[in-house]
C-alpha cells in the first residue's frame, strides 16, 4: 500500500531526494559529536571493511567521482583519520589506511551504524524490510541506458533508462 503522504504526486525522484535529505539529518545528528561530515563517515567505514583502498576505488565505494574527491580525503587527513601512502606499482595512484585515531574510534563509527540501521529496520515489520532492501538494491544497480536518448529522438518511443528487466 503506498502512503498517501508522499509528495509531487508521488514522484519517485522527488520522494526519495526528500527521504534521502531526511535520513541524511538523522546522520548528520548522530556523528556530529565526532566530528566528521556524512562523507567522512561513509570513507571511515569503506576502509574499516577494506584498509589501504586506493582513492579511485573508495570514492566509487562511497558513490562519489574520483575527479571530485580529494577535498574529502584532504579534510580527513587534516582531522588525522587517514594517511596516504604512494602506490608503489604506480606513481599517479595512493592508497588510503586508516591512523591510529581513526582505529580508535572504529567501535563508535560502526556503532552509530548500527544502531541507526537497527531503527530504521524498526520502522517495518520483516516482508516490508526485505522488500525495501530489495528496491534499494535495484535503484543502486540501474544505470543508464545512453542508446535508448538517441533511439527516442529517432522516434521508437524507448525510455532512456535501463530497468533491468524490472518494473
Amino acid at each position: 500500500m503506498v502512503q498517501t503522504q508522499l509528495r509531487f504526486n508521488g514522484s519517485v525522484w522527488c520522494n526519495l531526494d526528500i527521504a534521502l535529505r531526511n535520513l541524511d539529518q538523522l546522520f548528520n545528528r548522530a556523528i556530529q559529536p565526532l566530528g566528521l561530515t556524512i562523507i567522512e563517515w561513509y570513507i571511515l567505514r569503506a576502509l574499516y571493511e577494506r584498509d589501504g583502498q586506493h582513492a579511485s576505488e573508495l570514492a566509487r565505494a562511497v558513490g562519489r567521482a574520483a575527479t571530485s574527491f580529494t577535498p574529502n580525503l584532504d579534510k580527513l587527513q587534516q582531522k588525522g583519520y587517514i594517511e596516504r601512502r604512494p602506490d608503489p606499482t604506480d606513481r599517479r595512484a595512493v592508497h588510503i589506511y586508516l591512523t591510529d585515531l581513526a582505529e580508535r574510534h572504529r567501535k563508535e563509527v560502526l556503532n552509530i551504524a548500527k544502531n541507526l540501521d537497527v531503527e530504521i529496520h524498526g520502522l517495518f515489520n520483516a516482508d516490508e524490510f526485505d522488500t525495501f532492501m530489495n528496491v534499494l538494491s535495484t535503484m543502486q544497480t540501474l544505470e543508464p541506458d545512453y542508446n535508448a536518448e538517441k533511439a527516442d529522438s529517432n522516434g521508437t518511443g524507448k525510455s532512456a533508462g535501463n530497468h533491468n528487466g524490472r518494473h
